[in-house]
């Protein structure tokens, strides 16, 4: 297995382990410190949509990486899985800074670690 296809693979389970927290938190169960800035124990309506719609980019990304590191072939073989890799890339790298300053502690300790995680394997797949 290359290195790509098993970061793919990380990158999906964590996905899916974000996924399940946001399902959680849109359905008003008291893990909203954690997402969304932490200014909430329990979602408002707004940010509940905010988590189903986090649901969706999550199977996104998944999808462009697994697809970039070869693990699926969702894109073909075109520039927008390569561009598309690198995007999600930079997204994650500047997540991880605004968990970093995020002002809620368990969002800070817990998702800055999970999306550096993230960039990381996004990075070596879009390298690949």
């Amino acid at each position: 297995m290359s290195l790509a296809a098993a970061a793919a693979i990380v990158a999906a389970v964590v996905f899916a382990a974000l996924t399940v927290l946001q399902v959680l938190v849109a359905v008003g169960k008291p893990y909203g410190r954690l997402v969304w800035g932490g200014a909430h124990r329990v979602l408002p309506t707004k940010l509940r949509i905010g988590s189903v719609i986090a649901v969706a980019l999550y199977a996104a990304f998944t999808l462009v990486l697994l697809d970039r590191s070869g693990l699926l072939s969702v894109f073909g073989s075109g520039a927008f899985r390569v561009v598309a890799a690198w995007v999600l890339f930079a997204y994650l790298a500047i997540g991880i800074v605004l968990n970093a300053i995020s002002r809620s502690k368990p969002e800070r300790f817990t998702m800055t670690p999970v999306t550096a995680v993230l960039a990381a394997c996004a990075f070596v797949i879009a390298v690949s």
